[in-house]
Formats: structure tokens, C-alpha cells, sequence
């Protein structure tokens, strides 16, 4: 099930600056990370789904850089998103 608006809305007034700010590296990890819970929910219904299952590899490839550019920029910052998260 794809993430709806008041979701995301929610996840940057979390995890954002402000309102507006769905570019952080906060927040683009925080919402990957709800795509990422949702497509393995997904795929242990549909087994044989391979396209969510590259999909799933890809989100996670992309959030792992994401906690890679975050931990180097800023390690306070990545400590408190992966202790959030539960990363």
C-alpha cells in the first residue's frame, strides 16, 4: 500500500526543519524507510514479486548512502535519525 499524503506530511513535520523541508537527509531516510517497511509487507504476501523485491533492494541501496553521507556530514544528526528509526 503506497504511503498517502498525511503520511509524508506527517514525516517531514517529524523529522524536517519545517513544513516545507523534504529534502533533508532526515527526511528523505525517514520516508524511504516507511517505503521500505511497506514493500517487505508487501512481499511476504507476494513471494514471487520480483519487480517490489529489485524495488525493495533499491530503496534500501538509497537510504544506506543517504545514512553514509549523513554520518560523514553530520554524526550527531545520524545518531539521533537511527536511533528514531531503529535503523
Amino acid at each position: 500500500m503506497p504511503i498517502t499524503k498525511e503520511k509524508i506530511r506527517e514525516i517531514i513535520k517529524k523529522y524536517g526543519k519545517n513544513e516545507n523541508d523534504s529534502g533533508s537527509p532526515e527526511v528523505q531516510i525517514a520516508l524511504l524507510t516507511e517505503e521500505i517497511l511497506n514493500l517487505a509487507e508487501h512481499l511476504k504476501k507476494h513471494k514471487k514479486d520480483k519487480n517490489s523485491k529489485r524495488g525493495l533492494i533499491l530503496k534500501i541501496a538509497h537510504r544506506k548512502k543517504l545514512l553514509k553521507y549523513l554520518q560523514k556530514v553530520s554524526f550527531e544528526r545520524y545518531k539521533k535519525i537511527t536511533k528514531e528509526l531503529g535503523l
